[in-house]
C-alpha cells in the first residue's frame, strides 16, 4: 500500500500497522457504538420534537447535546468502522481533515455542553437565591456561547496553527499529536488547558458542591423534623455520581493523553495507546442520553 503525504500538514496515512484481527475487532465495536449511539440520540432529539412541553430551559441543553452526540457518530464512529474494516483511513486526505475537524469540534461541543449543565445544575442548586434565573433563553444564550466557542478552537487547524492528519492506528483522523514543531505545540497547550482541563474542573467542582448541598439540604430537612424522599434522593444521588463517572471514563484518557504531549512533545506513544483515548470518548454518545435523559421517569412514561 503506497503513502500518501502531503507537504504542508505532514498527514501520512501509513501501511497497516496493527495486525488485521485487531482491526476487524476495532470495526466491531465502532459498530455496535455506532449503532447504539445514532438510536439512543435519535431517541432522545424525537420524544423531544413529540412532546415539546419537555423542552425547559435543562431539557433544551440535553437537546443541543443529543444533536452533537448524533453528529459525533455519523462523523466519528460510522467512519471509523469502514476505515477499520478497510484496515487503513482510505478516503484521502481531504475527507481526513473534514473527519478530524468534525470530530475535534462536535466533541468539544458535546464536552462543554456537559460543562454548561454542569453549571446550570451547580446554580439551581447550590444558589437558589443568588437571582439566576434559569430559563430557556438563558439556556439558548449559554449554548450558543459553547458552539462558537468550539468553532474557534476547531477552526484555528484549519488555518494553518496545528493541523488535522491520522492518528493511532491510522484508521481515524484528529489532531496532529504526533507532529512535532513549535506551531503544533503551542496550539496543543492552549487547547489543553482552555478545551480539557477548564472544562474538567468546572464539572469536577459543579457537581461536588452539587452533592454537598443535596446532602446539606436532606440534613437540614430530617433536623427540622421534616421528611425527606429518600427514593427520590437516593435516584438523585445515584444520576450525578454517573454523571461524574461516565464523564471521566469518556474523556479522561483523551485529557491525560493531552496533558503528556504537552508536557513532554517528544515522548514516543504506540498506535494503540495513541489510539485509544478517542475511541473512549467516542462512547459517550452511547452514555449521554440514557444518564441525562432516558433515566427521567417523565421520559420513561412518554417513550
Amino acid at each position: 500500500m503506497e503513502s500518501i503525504t502531503t507537504t504542508d500538514t505532514a498527514m501520512t496515512v501509513q501501511p497497516t500497522i496493527f495486525p488485521r484481527v485487531g482491526y476487524s475487532i476495532l470495526s466491531y465495536l465502532m459498530f455496535v457504538n455506532t449503532l447504539l449511539s445514532v438510536f439512543n440520540n435519535l431517541l432522545v432529539i424525537a420524544v423531544m420534537l413529540k412532546n415539546v412541553h419537555f423542552l425547559n430551559a435543562m431539557n433544551v441543553i440535553i437537546l443541543s447535546l443529543a444533536v452533537s452526540d448524533l453528529m459525533i457518530a455519523t462523523c466519528g464512529s460510522a467512519i471509523v468502522t469502514i476505515t477499520n474494516y478497510q484496515g487503513s483511513f482510505f478516503l484521502g486526505d481531504g475527507f481526513c481533515v473534514f473527519q478530524g475537524f468534525a470530530v475535534n469540534y462536535f466533541g468539544l461541543v458535546s464536552l462543554c455542553t456537559l460543562t454548561l449543565l454542569a453549571y446550570e445544575r451547580y446554580n439551581v442548586v447550590c444558589k437558589p437565591m443568588a437571582g439566576f434565573k434559569l430559563n430557556v433563553r438563558r439556556s439558548c444564550q449559554g449554548l450558543l456561547f459553547v458552539w462558537l466557542y468550539c468553532l474557534f478552537w476547531a477552526i484555528f487547524p484549519l488555518l494553518g496553527w496545528s493541523s488535522y492528519g491520522p492518528e493511532g492506528v491510522q484508521t481515524s483522523c484528529s489532531l496532529g499529536w504526533e507532529e512535532r514543531s513549535w506551531n503544533n505545540y503551542s496550539y496543543l497547550i492552549f487547547y489543553t488547558f482552555m478545551c480539557f482541563i477548564l472544562p474538567t474542573a468546572v464539572i469536577v467542582y459543579c457537581y461536588s458542591n452539587v452533592l454537598v448541598s443535596m446532602r446539606k439540604i436532606n440534613k437540614s430537612i430530617e433536623l427540622q423534623g421534616g421528611e425527606t424522599c429518600s427514593e427520590d434522593n437516593e435516584h438523585a444521588v445515584r444520576m450525578v455520581l454517573a454523571m461524574i463517572i461516565a464523564f471521566f471514563i469518556c474523556w479522561l484518557p483523551y485529557t491525560a493523553i493531552s496533558v503528556v504531549v504537552v508536557v513532554d512533545p517528544e515522548i514516543y506513544i504506540p498506535p494503540l495507546v495513541a489510539t485509544m483515548p478517542m475511541y473512549f470518548a467516542k462512547t459517550s454518545p452511547v452514555y449521554n442520553p440514557i444518564i441525562y435523559f432516558l433515566t427521567n421517569k417523565r421520559v420513561c412514561y412518554s417513550v
